[in-house]
């Protein structure tokens, strides 16, 4: 069992949320987290490999669909697959996702893309193409845990209090510091230091607590569900979710991805959040485990 390192961060009270951005990220607010333990990086296609491998584990995406979750939908779409990146040839309206995304029936974490797409190449990727109980399964399987949106924040900031957890400059000194896209949304990606969609965990540099990849490459899952904005009684602890995700409930995700762009998804910031549900599996999003302290 190859796990990711796990970081040791101590237990603090940080500001959570922003104003300055999106409305969902409000409202700001003193938050606590108890000490706990981060992998350093999101798991990887080659770990993630290791784990089916284990145990046989067959992910939402591979699985056939049941009719009944999806009311409405004709049959022969009902096929297993994932929502799959497609570059448009120019510009196009921002406010229409679909102009940019394509169901992709055989696209799963073997074949990000589709069928005639693999990661052999690629296992020190970050595993795409994972729905939450993926995720969740996953990290039961290692001894782990996934983080809820408030322990994650806290992992990003990395013990700062600015916009990005370097600092409020973007990229200072001309730097990147991760994984976004680089150029105009959603047709032309001139690649973040040579990498056009995801790139092998630690490329960028790490955060205050040496953890790598917390803004952009992959969104990650947390067990938060999501709401409008933050909300008080968010779960302290775990939420195992069951084996089959429910299409209904959208849970927050983290961290913004190499698709991020300003114009568009200024989302690469801790206090950034997305909601997504149950069941998606797409080449952008990802995770990674904690474990308490």
């Amino acid at each position: 069992m190859t796990l990711t390192d796990l970081m040791e961060l101590p237990g603090g009270s940080f500001r959570m949320g922003s104003t300055s951005f999106y409305p969902d990220e409000a409202p700001v607010r003193t938050a606590t987290v108890k000490a706990l333990a981060v992998e350093r990086h999101p798991v990887t296609n080659g770990q993630f490999a290791e784990f089916v491998e284990a145990t046989g584990y067959v992910t939402v995406a591979e699985r056939p669909l049941d009719p009944a979750l999806y009311p409405g939908v004709a049959a022969a779409d009902l096929v297993p697959g994932g929502l799959v990146f497609r570059p448009t040839p120019g510009p196009v309206d921002l406010r229409d996702w679909r102009r940019w995304w394509d169901w992709a029936p055989g696209a799963s974490w073997r074949h990000p893309f589709g069928p005639s797409t693999g990661v052999e190449d690629r296992l020190d990727h970050p595993v795409v193409q994972v729905c939450y109980v993926d995720a969740a399964a996953y990290a039961a399987w290692a001894g782990r845990r996934l983080p809820t949106e408030t322990e994650w924040e806290y992992a990003a900031c990395g013990g700062a209090s600015t916009t990005y957890p370097w600092g409020e400059d973007v990229s200072p000194d001309g730097v990147l510091m991760a994984n976004t896209w680089q150029g105009r949304f959603p047709y032309r990606n001139d690649g973040a230091e040579g990498w056009v969609g995801t790139s092998p965990v630690g490329s960028f540099p790490a955060n205050g607590f040496g953890l790598v990849d917390m803004i952009g490459n992959v969104w990650e899952w947390t067990t938060t569900p999501y709401f409008s904005q933050h909300r008080p009684d968010e779960p302290k602890g775990c939420c195992t979710p069951s084996r089959d995700p429910d299409p209904t409930v959208n849970q927050t995700l983290k961290g913004g991805s190499h698709l991020c762009a300003p114009e568009y998804c200024h989302r690469y910031r801790p206090a950034a959040r997305s909601p997504q549900s149950q069941d998606s599996a797409t080449t952008h999003i990802g995770f990674r485990c904690v474990a308490s302290a």
